[in-house]
C-alpha cells in the first residue's frame, strides 16, 4: 500500500495512516448511504432517501477533505493518470485474481459481479486514456453521450445501446 502525502509535505506517519483509513470509510459511507437512499426511494420513502443521499453528500466532503491532505487530488491530466493506472490495475490484476478466487471457493455471484466489474473496467481505462490525450492536446473529451447499464455497468457512449453486451439487460441506461 502506497499512502501520497499533500503535495510532498511530510506528514507523520501515524496521521497519514489515520488520513488514509478515514479516506476509506468516508468513501465508502458515501457509497452505502447513496445505495440506500435508492433502496428508500424505491420501498416509497422519499424523504429518508433525501436524507441519506444529504448525508451521502457530507461524506464526499469528508472525503474529499483527506483526499486533499494526502495529496491524491491534482491536476486534470495528473487525475487521469491515476485513473488509468487503477482502472489497468483492476484490469490486469485485481479482478482475475477475484474471479479466480470466487471460482475456487463456488461463489457463483461473487464471480458475476467480478466479472461485470472487470469488463466496466476495460473501458473506462480506454476512456480515460482517450481523455487524458486530448487534455495533452489543451482540449476537452467529445460531449457524446455516456450512458451506464444498471445492472453491470458497462459503459457506451454515443448511442444507447438496445441490451448490455456483458449481463443481457435490454431496459433504460443512465444518461450522462
Amino acid at each position: 500500500m502506497v499512502l501520497h502525502t499533500n503535495n510532498g509535505d511530510n506528514m507523520k506517519k501515524m496521521s497519514e495512516k489515520a488520513s488514509f483509513e478515514a479516506f476509506q470509510g468516508e468513501s465508502m459511507a458515501h457509497m452505502k448511504y447513496n445505495i440506500y437512499a435508492d433502496v428508500a426511494e424505491k420501498e416509497g420513502y422519499p424523504n429518508i432517501a433525501r436524507m441519506f443521499r444529504a448525508i451521502a453528500y457530507a461524506e464526499q466532503v469528508h472525503a474529499s477533505n483527506h483526499a486533499r491532505n494526502l495529496g491524491y487530488i491534482g491536476e486534470t491530466e495528473k487525475n487521469l493518470s491515476e485513473a488509468i493506472e487503477g482502472e489497468t490495475f483492476e484490469v490486469e490484476e485485481m479482478y482475475p485474481v477475484y474471479m479466480e478466487t470466487a471460482e475456487l471457493q463456488n461463489e457463483s455471484s461473487a464471480k458475476r459481479a467480478f466479472n461485470y466489474a472487470l469488463e466496466a473496467e476495460k473501458i473506462h481505462a480506454k476512456m480515460y486514456g482517450e481523455a487524458k490525450n486530448m487534455v495533452e492536446k489543451g482540449k476537452d473529451a467529445g460531449d457524446e453521450n455516456i450512458y451506464i447499464c444498471p445492472i453491470c455497468g458497462y459503459t457506451h457512449t454515443g448511442n444507447a445501446p438496445d441490451a448490455c453486451p456483458v449481463c443481457g439487460y435490454n431496459g433504460e441506461f443512465k444518461k450522462f
